[in-house]
């Protein structure tokens, strides 16, 4: 089978992870893989590492979140171009299967050809009625149940699924015991990372640590990352940068907190921190609650405010060590049950070969 993978981004978010997670299993089945991404990133770089054809295509560059008129103009001023390029390389690699990991080249997609559209974010309106056309077309994969809520009504029936995203891991990390808390991921406004130095400081018994840089060219998220300077002022707070490691990172936690304030899904840290037996605290929001059982795999807060986040660090920090390795525990064996990469690349190309066959029988 020959799949053409398309990313509206060439930067390393987490969509982009989950999409390289996928080119080892789909070469070692035999397919051919071909991605196409706008400008040269570390995306276009890894891909290619891992045996994938790259093509450019004409997409951006917008802004993060919340899209300006600019935006809306330059994107109907691409569209055209884009579409006859998407189906420019779908003719040229003979693609059996058009597999899309963002929202916006959906409504630029050919027809005549099978497309799996994998949804890791949730979109509302008005933007659903910009995907509806696509949509109706296309097996659809959700990340969790969460994102894929508002698109239900677009959906057709049995072509639509979650697939939780899955990590590689299975070693333990040795418990840092030096009272650490960190944030991983990529540094904007709903991440949570100002949210996360206002709880630090009101626990100054703690030391802090936030890895991530700003991702995707996001002028507004640049501009926030000077902000967090400013507010760590005075605090123990270390900012390590991107780290590609995460697992390197986890090791010198005792916790990892998942302060998202926006719509998230389920968040690959969360996983990863499973994985290496971190405890996790998380706002409850988005999917976060499909993955974390509160006081059984990690712990939720359940206002959003960096009080309540605050009070959830200190309670987890003055637990026994018996109770927090018991959760780590858990979360671990949820790891091995229910988010392993192999699992997660065992699902995806079930999900992948279906799209293709099921377009094929119509």
């Amino acid at each position: 089978m020959n799949v053409l993978f398309l990313d509206q981004f060439s930067d390393l978010g987490g969509a982009q992870r989950c999409l390289l997670d996928l080119l080892p299993a789909v070469c070692e089945r035999g397919w051919q893989a071909h991605l196409a991404a706008p400008g040269e990133g570390r995306l276009c770089a890894e891909a290619r590492r891992r045996g994938a054809t790259v093509d450019e295509i004409p997409c951006g560059p917008f802004h993060a979140g919340r899209k300006s008129l600019g935006d809306a103009a330059r994107f109907a001023g691409q569209a055209p171009r884009l579409r006859r390029r998407i189906g420019e390389l779908a003719r040229r690699y003979h693609a059996d299967l058009i597999y899309i990991n963002g929202p916006r080249l959906l409504p630029a997609c050919p027809r005549g050809t099978a497309v799996l559209f994998h949804c890791h974010s949730r979109v509302d309106w008005p933007y659903t009625s910009l995907l509806a056309w696509g949509l109706r077309g296309a097996a659809v994969v959700g990340s969790c149940r969460f994102v894929l809520e508002p698109l239900r009504r677009y959906l057709r029936e049995g072509r639509s699924g979650v697939v939780y995203n899955g990590v590689a891991g299975g070693c333990r990390a040795r418990r840092a015991r030096g009272r650490r808390v960190g944030v991983i991921g990529r540094i904007a406004p709903e991440k949570g990372q100002a949210e996360f130095l206002a709880a630090a400081r009101e626990a100054p018994e703690a030391r802090f640590v936030i890895c991530g840089e700003v991702l995707f060219g996001d002028s507004r998220a640049a501009a926030y990352a000077e902000r967090l300077r400013a507010l760590a002022r005075g605090l123990d707070v270390e900012f390590t940068g991107w780290r590609d490691d995460a697992g390197a990172v986890l090791r010198e936690l005792d916790v990892l907190v998942a302060p998202s304030v926006g719509p998230e899904a389920t968040t690959r840290v969360i996983l990863e921190a499973f994985a290496a037996g971190v405890p996790v605290v998380a706002f409850r929001t988005g999917g976060i609650p499909e993955v974390i059982e509160d006081g059984m795999t990690g712990f939720l807060v359940e206002k959003g405010s960096p009080g309540a986040l605050s009070a959830r660090i200190r309670e987890v920090l003055a637990m026994p060590a018996e109770r927090l390795e018991a959760v780590a525990e858990r979360a671990f064996e949820a790891w091995r049950e229910r988010f392993t990469l192999e699992r997660y690349q065992e699902e995806m190309l079930e999900k992948m070969e279906r799209a293709a066959l099921d377009s094929a029988r119509t």
